[in-house]
């Protein structure tokens, strides 16, 4: 209680460092906001011609009955890891880039990492509502995309757990950025993104098969998929699964985050 007092406590801080991060992000830019659709679509369309014109990976057929089309099977896997992504990695810049703030002015070092969160969910709320806009144009929608706001919300606080983590640590060791980096690149091809479920079924060793199906990422990204792209409420095992690890992520981020970060402005 004593945290989320804190954070509503800072609101207008947690606001205002949201502003600031995105007022800098496009600064003398002339695209300014356009970057924000353009960096993602570049990385939709290169995936898109890699696997699913060159390696002609085969999407399943989409809720509608007819629609069989891997850049939008592709973009509901991408939504998800790109949202993971900025939080993750947002976090530990803005923690380092909130230093000479924080060795002037009191305020809990949570602020910059909530205010990180806000600023990833600017940039999906673009991604999200493009997507959800082709699916409604080419007749694949249903209810189900009520479950794309709760499967976000888990989303977000599993990826602020696993944030706060490592946005302290590496206040203290630096080298965690680059060891985030080729992590998330490993992972990034550990998921089913650019690939379905179904290949690693079919052609993975069964440990490495569990290993993929354990991954939460794995799960949000199925979640999304079918809300969307196969127009199935996702199942509540599948739900029950990602509720309890995206809490317990967060719970424990936030007492280790806590417990250490104490100090954390005399390192920055």
């Amino acid at each position: 209680m004593a945290v989320t007092t804190d954070l509503w406590t800072y609101r207008g801080l947690i606001g205002n460092l949201a502003q600031r991060e995105l007022k800098a992000r496009y600064k003398r830019s002339v695209l300014g906001w356009g970057w924000s659709l353009i960096n993602p679509a570049t990385t939709l369309l290169t995936y898109a011609v890699v696997f699913g014109t060159l390696l002609k990976v085969q999407p399943p057929v989409a809720g509608n009955g007819h629609l069989k089309n891997f850049a939008l099977y592709l973009f509901a896997g991408l939504v998800i890891w790109n949202f993971w992504l900025a939080i993750v990695t947002g976090a530990m810049g803005s923690l380092i880039g909130a230093g000479p703030l924080l060795r002037k002015v009191y305020f809990p070092a949570e602020c910059p990492v909530a205010a990180n969160c806000l600023v990833a969910l600017s940039q999906t709320a673009i991604e999200v509502s493009i997507l959800i806009a082709i699916m409604i144009a080419v007749g694949n929608v249903s209810w189900t995309f009520l479950f794309v706001p709760v499967i976000f919300l888990l989303l977000m606080l599993f990826s602020t757990g696993v944030a706060l983590v490592l946005s302290l640590i590496n206040v203290y060791y630096r080298d965690i950025q680059y060891l985030v980096q080729v992590g998330m690149n490993v992972l990034f091809y550990g998921t089913p993104i650019v690939y379905t479920l179904a290949l690693v079924e079919a052609n993975a060793p069964k440990p490495i098969e569990l290993i993929v199906k354990l991954n939460p990422l794995t799960q949000f990204v199925g979640a999304m998929r079918n809300a969307v792209y196969n127009l199935k409420a996702p199942s509540a095992a599948q739900l029950g699964y990602l509720t309890v690890v995206s809490i317990a992520t967060l719970l424990i981020g936030w007492m280790i985050f806590r417990r250490y970060s104490a100090m954390v402005s005399e390192e920055l």
